[in-house]
């Protein structure tokens, strides 16, 4: 969306690491838009969609051109509501609008009191994801399992089975596996990143930048094999206030009164950014994923081909991946299912 000037222009890409590819404000607008075409497109067999709404106060007046630029590169249209006379009314149409969006997955988005008589601007994206596995698991397989929560820490969990033919590698510098599970159509990916189970997940996360991300998971690393997979049924959902991570990466003017500039939102100068809510919900089963993630016979005289496996039955890191694009559509993290 339309950002009021260049050093704080700056501040956001630097914070969405999109300075180095995006060339400018323009291109960063116009990436957004290509985004959200490719990402709410019909005809797939998965059911992926990201949508934007403003919800402004109806009297504050908010420059025409601003939501003109809202409506082109973010599909965002504005709704204007009374957040000075019923600030709870609003904060419930919200949450409504979002869990309308989200299939009933997101709810509450934004808590009690968070939003008040002083509130002018709320910008909601709500995503939504759910995909079938390209190799199903079969339920019957489905056993009670202990999984490691940490050490000398473990609980009963259900945990899926299945044997089949998927793309894995090995990271020896990180000690850890690291499989993808299609879904119908390979379009999109799960990758699961399995850290071997004497070492300590923080020691994985505090190694994984982007960079180091995209080069594990090159296509030409991963090899096809028959591998049997355990991985536990969970669902998972938290909610987030992210003004301590967005100023942790820079953003800090526009929490500021004295500093923030949204001038190209609005002629009046006491605008400022008071809050940012973030809820997610992932849902993983025998099926596939809802967001909003055997052995082999040894005959005498032969070679012994021992199926390799990958039990994920600690803690790990997963990624929701478009594999043609490479992009990240969803991540989190498994330490209690």
């Amino acid at each position: 969306m339309s950002t009021p000037s260049c050093e704080q222009l700056t501040h956001f890409l630097n914070a969405l690491s999109l300075s180095k590819s995006s060339g400018g404000g323009g291109d960063v607008h116009q990436g957004f838009q290509n985004l959200l075409i490719e990402v709410n497109r019909t005809g797939t067999q998965y059911l992926l969609r990201t949508v934007n709404r403003l919800f402004g106060e109806k009297t504050y007046g908010f420059l025409p051109s601003f939501k003109d630029s809202c409506r082109k590169f973010n599909q965002a249209e504005m709704k204007e509501l009374d957040f000075i006379s019923a600030a709870e009314e609003s904060r419930k149409h919200i949450n409504t609008w979002v869990a309308q969006r989200t299939e009933g997955k997101i709810t509450d988005l934004l808590s009690p009191n968070s939003v008040d008589p002083m509130t002018c601007l709320v910008l909601v994206n709500a995503t939504y994801f759910k995909g079938n596995w390209e190799n199903q698991f079969n339920k019957q397989h489905t056993k009670e399992r202990l999984f490691k929560v940490r050490k000398n820490v473990e609980k009963p969990v259900q945990m899926m089975i299945k044997k089949s033919t998927f793309k894995m590698t090995y990271i020896g510098e990180i000690f850890t596996k690291i499989l993808v599970l299609p879904y119908v159509g390979r379009e999109l990916n799960m990758i699961i990143m399995l850290p071997h189970g004497n070492t300590d997940l923080k020691t994985v996360e505090k190694e994984l930048a982007y960079e180091k991300f995209v080069e594990w998971t090159r296509p030409d690393l991963m090899e096809e094999e028959e591998v049997e997979v355990s991985l536990p049924r969970f669902k998972l959902g938290e909610s987030y206030n992210m003004e301590g991570v967005l100023r942790t990466l820079g953003v800090t003017d526009a929490f500021e009164d004295t500093r923030a500039d949204f001038s190209t939102m609005s002629s009046r100068k006491d605008l400022l950014l008071s809050q940012v809510a973030h809820k997610t919900f992932v849902e993983v089963d025998e099926e596939g994923t809802e967001a909003a993630a055997a052995t082999a016979a040894v005959l005498m005289l032969c070679c012994a081909r021992i199926t390799p496996r990958f039990c994920a039955d600690h803690p790990f890191p997963f990624f929701i991946q478009n594999s043609k694009t490479s992009g990240l559509l969803f991540c989190g993290r498994l330490s209690s299912p």
